[in-house]
């Protein structure tokens, strides 16, 4: 069965294992999301957010159903040690004296066997129910970058290439020592690259972060990852199993795309629900 997003109606996929449930999910976050049962299947509503583990949610998408995905996971990083990893995210990666105090994040303290199983384990899925020729586009910091390119390709991907993120002369300092002013994006296809423009885009990205639109720890900006979904097909339908604060389902709103996400944290599903809902006029 082809998946089709249609232009101006509703896109639902059918979910064969029923297994996502609306415990939590941004009502008809648009014109786009209303139900429509196909061939008596159940159906997964899109442009929402679900919240839960996406390891438990992702069985329940269909195969091959999704364009593109692009995620931020959590880093699990921030600490050489253990007892460094396990330390609240507020501690390790937001600068003392901060002013501004956003949620802490969870699953960001797993050591670097259980990380590269971890990530193995989700790609697999994302894998599966990306297309033929589907994009994934996976952040990564300096320590997690080898790990990252290792699990995309242990997850069946064919590794592109990493390109930059410049924080650019404001991102935090690091007396007598270099700067940390990127991170990273892995990127790579299922099968045969499948091209959707002509364009040729930029290896290095340079965005700062605006403190006051931040609405997560880790949050990247909102123009960067529209920057990002410029490579995906137009109204493509776009998977990001770490949602955050939504930042990847207000740029794909943004920008004419379909979106369907999973986000673990109770605290950052609440943030995401109401940026949403600001965002299509119903906040």
């Amino acid at each position: 069965m082809n998946h089709k997003v249609e232009p101006r109606g509703a896109k639902v996929i059918p979910n064969s294992s029923a297994i996502i449930s609306e415990r939590s999910s941004i009502e008809e976050s648009n014109s786009r999301s209303a139900e429509i049962a196909e061939d008596n299947k159940p159906t997964i509503p899109i442009d929402r957010i679900y919240q839960g583990d996406c390891l438990a949610l992702l069985p329940g998408i269909p195969d091959m159903s999704m364009d593109m995905v692009l995620t931020d996971p959590p880093y699990s990083s921030g600490g050489l040690v253990s007892s460094s990893r396990a330390r609240p995210t507020g501690e390790k990666y937001i600068v003392t004296g901060t002013k501004l105090v956003r949620p802490d994040f969870l699953g960001d303290n797993r050591d670097q066997r259980s990380f590269l199983i971890w990530c193995t384990l989700w790609m697999a899925q994302c894998y599966r129910v990306l297309k033929d020729g589907g994009l994934i586009l996976c952040f990564s910091d300096w320590r997690q970058l080898p790990t990252i390119t290792d699990a995309i390709q242990v997850a069946g991907f064919i590794w592109r290439g990493v390109f930059v993120w410049d924080k650019t002369e404001a991102a935090r300092p690091d007396k007598g020592r270099f700067r940390h002013q990127c991170e990273y994006v892995v990127y790579a296809s299922k099968g045969a690259f499948r091209k959707s423009s002509e364009t040729c885009f930029p290896g290095v990205f340079r965005k700062a972060v605006n403190g006051r639109e931040k609405l997560h720890q880790a949050g990247k900006p909102i123009e960067l990852i529209e920057e990002l979904l410029r490579i995906s097909p137009q109204e493509a339908l776009v998977l990001d199993p770490f949602m955050g604060s939504g930042t990847t389902a207000a740029a794909c709103l943004k920008t004419g795309r379909h979106f369907l996400g999973f986000e673990l944290s109770a605290e950052y599903y609440e943030i995401a629900r109401k940026r949403l809902e600001t965002a299509t006029g119903r906040g």
